[in-house]
């Protein structure tokens, strides 16, 4: 995820201080993904050393203010219309940690992958009950928490199933017995 990017997105709307960044962040993208509130500072730092966004003075209350630059603008534009690249997939910290435990001798990989499996179950549970409860009275607004949710829920569900995949070639590997 693009921390960098999201910045500029929502600075697109209107000048902000790093906190309503950080809020706004999270109210649009459902909460899925805090952001460390030194994470943004240390972001807009960037931003502006980059000349992407600009200081604007305070609000009053001891905030500094960030504006998005033209520079900025044509930056955030880009990201979107540019399609998120595959060629280097995210680390998967479940794939490595299987990967490895299947060389390690004193690993017991079934039971990883039964604690695995539970975690990913209580979580696609946690999901779809916030989905359907933020369904029940859409507004607006909330499509795009659902959208996010949405995307939380099949990739968990790819996983519970990765899981199961994993479960029958460990069987498999063992052999009849």
């Amino acid at each position: 995820m693009s921390i960098r990017h999201s910045l500029l997105a929502l600075l697109q709307d209107r000048p902000r201080y790093g906190y309503q960044l950080r809020t706004e962040f999270e109210d649009r993208t459902g909460s899925s993904w805090p952001l460390n509130i030194g994470q943004v500072y240390t972001t807009l730092d960037r931003l502006e050393r980059d000349g992407l966004v600009q200081k604007d003075g305070g609000d009053g209350d001891g905030h500094i203010i960030y504006s998005i630059t033209d520079a900025g603008r044509a930056q955030a534009q880009a990201w979107f219309h540019a399609p998120v690249g595959r060629a280097n997939p995210p680390r998967n910290e479940l794939a490595i940690k299987l990967a490895l435990a299947l060389t390690l001798p004193a690993v017991d990989v079934g039971g990883l992958i039964q604690a695995q499996r539970a975690v990913s179950i209580r979580a696609l549970q946690e999901y779809t009950k916030s989905r359907r409860e933020a369904a029940v009275h859409p507004r607006p607004a909330d499509t795009a928490r659902l959208l996010v949710l949405d995307s939380l829920i099949f990739q968990t569900e790819a996983e519970v199933r990765w899981l199961d995949l994993c479960e029958a070639r460990l069987m498999q590997l063992a052999g009849p017995g």
